[in-house]
């Protein structure tokens, strides 16, 4: 019926429907010497044909019912029935005709805007899952996936247009979204961050401008040694010279503990992770604006703890945005500067490097970091002034844990059971930002990756139904008010957000 130049009436479609059925029904009986693979295997195409005819009956009814109920355009409008079109869906492409209101400067598809479909082509259905499938692998690779079950798929292109066009949203969606419920008394906020491989100006510079023309399409061997011509010879890196060119995203992993009977704290409890390339303060922003959200605001009473590596940009805007919480630092951080002091004064792997150690980590968890101090003086005044390197080294330790003796207070910390350590975001920099964006041959550019970084969180929050839910009812409500038939997909980034920057 596909095939059709007019538009079917909806009698035709459910007559063509019921035929489907019937063959297929009739091909099932046929099948008796089939294995279950073979008969799955060919049940599938089936299904999908006729979902994409129940799909267009849908669209048919909602046609008819459309032109039932506005038999004329809007003021100033002139109309024309029966404008073609074709849209990506779950069950393939199908071609559907409706109602044009135009007008000199434009005009729009009402049906198309009271559906809340897009001028994009695809369902949102569509535009979902290949941006969903996109923030746990490459876009190449969601491609390859897509068409594995769906037997079709968006190009590559539109898949990261949609990436770029959902991600536009999401810094509405988390300024809008609900506190989670059932929370408990005690909020833990957990910061860190991570470096991922961007792209240089260089770099940058070879993929602007038209792409040369391709003199062995069909080889693709060939079409890698004519690049490596035209680039020339890779120059030679030099010592201390880093490839990766990393830039920074700063990620927030926030969650709740609440008292149990035996006065034990239990959670996590609604974790939530955030994170953005844009600068940390911004990031410890809007932990302030979630934990005012639930309802962990200045005044309230409530204890908040932040745990952090000692980050000194980081210590200052915590004590901006949260002058009343309990910061303290991952006490495995502080341990690795003990291991490092203790190779300023021990042969690595000797047994007294391992003692001397273990002593200072006893006094760590006792709350007596300050005796930890004591004992680096000490050893730097024995040390031998011959051996520089040593002794910096030993003075940036003691210098570090000096400056946060306040935050290591760990015996205190145990007995109210609070944490001392931040592994759930340490897993949440591996997991959110390292498993997408860190694995070899990546080059990012930082607003472009943003919005994959955002999304890669609303997913892993478990938010990503009511987030596209989200973006559907305001792009539809845009588009009603602007009548306008929108695009979703974007080409191009929006700048990093500023938001806590200003």
């Amino acid at each position: 019926m596909e095939s059709t130049p007019v538009a079917p009436t909806v009698e035709e479609l459910k007559a063509d429907i019921g035929q489907e059925v019937t063959l297929l029904m009739e091909w099932i009986l046929t099948c008796q010497s089939l294995t279950f693979f073979a008969f799955e295997t060919q049940l599938i195409p089936r299904v999908f044909a006729l979902g994409r005819l129940f799909v267009q009956l849908f669209l048919c009814i909602r046609q008819e019912q459309f032109r039932t109920m506005h038999p004329q355009p809007q003021p100033g409008y002139k109309r024309i029935d029966g404008r073609v079109r074709w849209l990506g869906t779950f069950f393939g492409k199908i071609r559907y005709w409706r109602t044009y209101f135009y007008r000199k400067g434009g005009g729009y598809h009402p049906l198309d805007i009271e559906l809340g479909l897009t001028s994009d082509g695809f369902s949102m259905w569509i535009q979902s899952l290949a941006a969903r499938i996109a923030t746990k692998m490459s876009y190449a690779q969601a491609v390859v996936v897509l068409t594995m079950f769906l037997r079709w798929s968006p190009t590559q292109d539109s898949i990261e247009t949609m990436v770029l066009g959902l991600g536009r949203h999401t810094g509405a969606w988390f300024e809008a979204a609900p506190a989670p419920e059932g929370d408990g008394e005690v909020l833990v906020i957990q910061i860190d961050s991570k470096a991922t491989p961007t792209a240089t100006e260089e770099e940058l510079e070879k993929r602007r401008g038209p792409r040369r023309e391709n003199p062995h399409p069909g080889s693709q061997r060939h079409r890698g040694r004519a690049a490596r011509q035209r680039r020339g010879p890779k120059k030679r890196r030099k010592k201390g010279d880093k490839a990766k060119n990393g830039k920074m995203a700063t990620i927030v992993t926030m969650y709740t503990l609440k008292q149990s009977v035996d006065g034990t704290l239990e959670g996590p409890i609604n974790k939530k992770v955030y994170a953005s390339y844009a600068p940390k303060r911004h990031a410890v922003a809007i932990a302030r604006r979630e934990a005012d959200k639930r309802g962990f605001g200045q005044g309230s009473g409530k204890l908040i703890q932040i745990v952090t590596d000692g980050d000194n940009d980081l210590e200052r805007y915590i004590e901006e945005y949260f002058p009343e919480a309990e910061h303290t630092i991952d006490v495995f951080h502080v341990t690795e500067y003990l291991w490092e002091a203790g190779q300023c004064l021990y042969k690595e792997g000797s047994d007294e490097l391992v003692e001397w150690v273990e002593a200072q980590k006893e006094l760590l968890y006792d709350g007596r970091a300050a005796e930890i101090v004591t004992e680096i003086d000490k050893r730097l005044a024995q040390l031998d002034p011959s051996k520089q390197s040593a002794r910096k080294r030993l003075q940036k330790v003691r210098e570090y844990i000096n400056k946060r003796v306040d935050k290591m207070n760990y015996k205190e910390l145990r007995e109210q059971d609070l944490e001392i350590s931040s592994g759930a975001v340490e897993g949440a920099v591996n997991y959110v930002i390292a498993k997408r964006f860190d694995s070899g041959g990546m080059r990012w550019i930082k607003e472009r990756a943003e919005h994959l970084l955002q999304l890669r969180c609303i997913e892993v929050n478990g938010d990503w139904d009511a987030f596209i839910e989200f973006v559907h009812d305001r792009t539809r409500e845009q588009a009603k008010q602007q009548r306008k038939n929108l695009s979703l997909k974007r080409t191009k980034p929006v700048p990093l957000p500023t938001y806590g920057l200003t």
